[in-house]
């Protein structure tokens, strides 16, 4: 049970969705910005950036976020799942491009401490053919990501079950983060 009433069954809402759906005014930019930053038009594909999101999640050890993001890369990456879960347990070695893990070692800095981000990281990132447009936003959505995984954590919201995480993978693939479901009870 969430520490605070959300007053819909968080079973239906679990994690993040429940937190969105008790509070609608924030909820709405929160979703745009993770809509701008995750599924709109982008030189990294939404596989990449969401794998950004969930590499954060898992960072900060969310359970709900991780899961969900990971779910969200692996339907968006040629390489599915597999490719999530080497990322995830081993950058170093994970068969991924050298401008990617450049990217990720950045929000790996990030979910540490934005000061943790260096100019080396970033020349780093910028050798290995990042723009300056991807090294920004991975860095905001690291920084978000870190938000979303202390609002889950921080209010103690339940974890989904398989067929929540199915049905909202389709969900984020199809219409991105602006589409949500309403309870019935507001």
């Amino acid at each position: 049970m969430a520490y605070i009433d959300l007053g819909l069954d968080e079973h239906e809402f679990p994690g993040i969705t429940g937190l969105l759906a008790f509070r609608p005014e924030t909820a709405k930019p929160f979703r745009d910005l993770l809509n701008i930053l995750l599924h709109g038009p982008h030189s990294l594909s939404a596989g990449e950036r969401e794998l950004i999101a969930a590499y954060v999640s898992g960072l900060n050890e969310c359970v709900f976020c991780c899961t969900s993001h990971s779910a969200f890369a692996a339907a968006q990456l040629d390489e599915g799942r597999p490719l999530v879960e080497q990322v995830l347990a081993n950058l170093d070695s994970a068969p991924i491009s050298s401008k990617l893990r450049a990217l990720l070692r950045i929000a790996g800095a990030v979910q540490q401490s934005g000061r943790n981000v260096t100019e080396r990281l970033v020349e780093d990132a910028r050798a290995e053919g990042a723009t300056d447009l991807e090294i920004h936003d991975t860095v905001l959505i690291a920084a978000a990501f870190c938000l979303a995984n202390r609002y889950v954590d921080g209010l103690g919201t339940i974890l989904g079950d398989d067929a929540h995480y199915t049905e909202t993978t389709k969900r984020i693939v199809e219409s991105g983060y602006t589409g949500r479901r309403v309870p019935s009870s507001r």
